[in-house]
Order: structure tokens, then C-alpha cells, then sequence
């Protein structure tokens, strides 16, 4: 067994072809992404012990909002404390443990919500899941860049397209269960998260045993690297643990932590914003509906962008973000005084186009940034950033909405501050991005330090 998901084993044989590796990957996303719908379990547990209606033993909102934060956590802490274990054992391995952790984390979830115990809940889903996640999301990144160094955004696209798409599967497969399971004595939740645990673990299994890295000296057929490269595409390669000495790696975090802040920080509360903000002339089926529209533009502009900055370099890509998204949260104030409500709604799905974009993105930039040998450790490790700016942004959401409305600010106002705020955190990331520049030569690894590494981390493409 341990000799098949060796990193060894999977180097791919004449005739593989590589597009075989996004559905892998794909596999692998569309199911945790589904963290993003858990929210659609949050009121059937509530009413756990009462079914109908909550009785008094029953878990409180509160209570429940923790599973998705530890969640979220623990995505960020393995994928920066596997991310040195992905690149020693390869992809194959770590997407088989992110299948056994994610898959594993309902069924201990379901023996949680049966006796009743949170704490398992908290364990099942939050950490173990969680785990999961991480190594479920980083996993695939490196291999399609190095199948598609022609194409490193559109292959990164591909793959994190889907975990902003699995909740499009995620949320309505739930329901669907919960529907079906539920009766008098039960609200379904349980056998839902049997069901679930099974189903993806199934499909993150296929993703690893499918998975495969190109062979030595491999590259698209009819393909030569150009000649005369842009100088932020660099063609060496810098350690794991040596891109944390570099400025580049810190300016990166701080380009993907506040572009996710802006946008995480008002995805959470779109259905509330709409409507507050519209009063009277939305409802919360169409605030659901504005939720589903920014979600298909998240997911859409995960591919989009990630495959334009093949084309427009990363660096460009990521000033577009910053500059124009700067730009639209500076005018959904005055899109929200002057009723609006199209040209609202346009503003915000391109927001979320962009929101999704960073995320694609980033592993490219990455590659161009700190070579390929080892951007899915390093992209792990960046991935901090993400948990950061996902308590960061509903903070300054919620929190600056608050301190309005006690100071007056009508409801419909509340949220103004907020978006000049984020514009200004855009700035900033305009600003960091503008300080990128290629990495110094001393921190280029040499030809000895391929040799030394070659037992540690077996070369998947010939570096030396």
C-alpha cells in the first residue's frame, strides 16, 4: 500500500495525458468545497432533540458557528504544517489522507450529532475535516503547474474553481438528503453525514489514485520554454523553508490577505447588506438569489482571471484587482444612496469575480516568483494568509456595521464606512503588490543542493 502511494509510483508512463490531472484535482475541490454550504446545517442542529422546534438541550447558533470556524483553522495550520510533508511524499498521498481526514471527519460528526456530544462535532468536522481541507486544497497545485508550465493559471484555475463551485453541489445535495431521512424522530442530519462522508471519500479517492507527476525532463508536447522570459518568471527554484527569508514571500501573504479580506468580509453578509440596503424592494428569496449569483461569479473568476494572467502576467493581474476593486467598493455607496439596484448587484459580482481570482492566482505567481520543485509547500504555507483574512474581514463587517447603527447611522448607511475602509485595505495590497520584485540570486538553490535533497525529496522534473 505504501509502496503505490509512493511519490515514486506515480510518475506518470508514456502515452499519460495530462489532462487527465485537472479532473483529479477537480475531484478533489468539488468536494471540500462544500465547506462553504455547511451554513445549511446550522438550524437542522439546532433542532436536533426537538426536530420541529428547538428544545431547551438543544445546540444554540453560536454554539454551532465554531465548527466552521475550526474548520476553516485547521485548513490553514496543515496546509502550512503539511505543506514540507506534500512535497516529500508527493500529491498521491496526500490527496488519499485528505480523503481519509475529510470523509472521515462527517462520520465522526454523525456520531456526534447522534449522542449528542458537540465536542465531536468540534473534532470530526472542525479539526480532523479541517485537516482535510488543507491538504485536500494544496495538494494538486504543485503537479498542475508542472504539467501546464505553458498554462500555470488556467491549470491552478481549474482545480480552485471547483472549491469555489462545491458548494453549488454541496448545498442542494444536503437539503436533498436531509429531506429525504428526516421523519418525526429526526431532522436527518445524521444519516446525511454518512451519506456525505461516503460519497467524498469515494470521489477524493478517485482524485488520488488518478493523480500522477510528469516524468523527468518532461514537457508539452511541440513546447520549448521561450527563450527571453519575463523577468518575474524565474527559472530556478528556491527551498521551502528559504522562501520564508525572503521579502517576496511576506509581500505575497499580504497581497493575498487583504484582497480575501475585502472580499470575504462582505460575502458573509451579502444577504443581509442587499436588503438593508434596498429595504422594501428585496426579499429574502432574492437576497438568496444575489447569494447564488455572487457565488457563480466567485467560482467563474477563479478560471477566468487565473487563465488571463497567463497572458497578462500575474503581477499585472493581481493590480487590476487592487486598482479596480478599489474603485468599485468607493462607488456601492453611492450605488446604494441613488437605488440602483443593477448596476449594485454588477458591482458586487465583479467584486466576487476578482475575490475568486486571487485565490487561482496565487499558486502561479508562486511558480513565477519561487520556481516549481517546491510552490506547493510554499502555497501551503501561504494559505495562513486565508484564515487570517477570514476572521480579519467579517470583524470589520460586523463590527464597524455595529458601531454605526449605536451612533444612529441608519441601517440602510451602516455599511459605507465599511466599503471605504475596504478599498483602503486595496490600496495597501496595490501598494505591496508594486514592491514585488524577483527574488535575489542568493536564494536560488544550487546544483549540490539537488543533490543533497534528492533522497529527502525525490525530484519529480530534472532540476540539475
Amino acid at each position: 500500500m505504501s509502496g503505490f502511494f509512493s511519490k515514486q509510483h506515480s510518475v506518470a508512463q508514456p502515452g499519460y495525458s495530462r489532462w487527465l490531472v485537472p479532473p483529479a484535482a477537480l475531484s478533489v475541490h468539488l468536494c471540500i468545497g462544500q465547506a462553504y454550504a455547511f451554513s445549511v446545517f446550522n438550524d437542522p442542529l439546532t433542532r436536533v432533540i426537538g426536530v420541529a422546534s428547538s428544545a431547551p438541550d438543544d445546540w444554540k447558533l453560536t454554539t454551532l458557528g465554531w465548527i466552521f470556524s475550526l474548520a476553516i483553522v485547521f485548513l490553514g495550520l496543515s496546509a502550512a504544517f503539511g505543506a514540507k510533508w506534500l512535497e516529500k511524499v508527493g500529491p498521491r498521498l496526500t490527496m488519499f489522507v485528505a480523503a481519509c481526514c475529510f470523509g472521515g471527519g462527517f462520520l465522526i460528526s454523525a456520531l456526534g450529532v447522534h449522542l449528542h456530544e458537540i465536542w465531536l462535532i468540534y473534532l470530526g468536522y472542525g479539526v480532523i475535516g479541517g485537516i482535510g481541507l488543507g491538504l485536500g486544497y494544496v495538494s494538486p497545485v504543485s503537479t498542475l503547474i508542472k504539467w501546464f508550465p505553458d498554462r500555470r493559471g488556467m491549470a491552478t484555475g481549474m482545480a480552485i474553481m471547483g472549491f469555489g463551485g462545491g458548494a453549488m453541489i454541496g448545498a442542494p445535495l444536503s437539503v436533498l438528503l436531509m429531506d429525504h431521512f428526516k421523519s418525526a424522530e429526526s431532522v436527518g442530519v445524521v444519516q446525511t453525514f454518512l451519506v456525505m462522508g461516503g460519497l467524498y471519500f469515494c470521489s477524493m479517492l478517485i482524485g488520488a489514485l488518478t493523480i500522477r507527476i510528469p516524468p523527468p525532463n518532461w514537457q508539452p508536447e511541440g513546447w520549448t520554454p521561450p527563450l527571453v522570459q519575463n523577468k518575474m518568471i524565474t527559472d530556478k527554484h528556491v527551498h521551502i523553508d528559504q522562501a520564508l527569508k525572503t521579502p517576496q514571500f511576506y509581500l505575497l501573504w499580504l497581497v493575498l490577505c487583504l484582497n480575501v479580506t475585502a472580499g470575504i468580509g462582505v460575502l458573509g453578509q451579502a444577504s443581509v447588506m442587499i436588503q438593508e440596503m434596498f429595504k422594501g424592494s428585496v426579499t429574502a428569496a432574492s437576497a438568496a438569489g444575489f447569494v447564488g449569483l455572487l457565488s457563480l461569479f466567485n467560482m467563474g473568476g477563479r478560471f477566468f482571471w487565473s487563465s488571463a494572467s497567463d497572458y497578462l502576467g500575474r503581477k499585472n493581474t493581481y493590480f487590476i484587482f487592487f486598482a479596480v476593486g478599489a474603485g468599485l467598493y468607493s462607488t456601492i455607496p453611492t450605488m446604494g444612496m441613488t437605488g440602483n439596484m443593477a448596476l449594485f448587484v454588477l458591482l458586487y459580482a465583479l467584486i466576487m469575480s476578482m475575490y475568486g481570482g486571487g485565490f487561482s492566482t496565487i499558486p502561479a505567481y508562486l511558480a513565477d516568483i519561487f520556481g516549481t520543485r517546491f510552490v506547493g509547500g510554499i502555497h501551503g504555507r501561504l494559505l495562513t494568509a486565508w484564515s487570517t483574512a477570514g476572521v480579519l474581514g467579517p470583524v470589520l463587517v460586523n463590527y464597524i456595521r455595529e458601531y454605526q447603527i449605536s451612533q444612529g447611522v441608519a441601517k440602510a448607511d451602516a455599511y459605507n464606512v465599511t466599503m471605504y475602509i475596504m478599498a483602503g485595505l486595496l490600496v495597501v495590497g496595490f501598494i505591496a503588490n508594486l514592491s514585488i520584485r524577483p527574488v535575489h540570486e542568493k536564494h536560488h538553490m544550487k546544483h549540490g543542493d539537488f543533490d543533497e535533497l534528492d533522497g529527502i525529496y525525490p525530484a519529480d522534473e530534472a532540476d540539475h
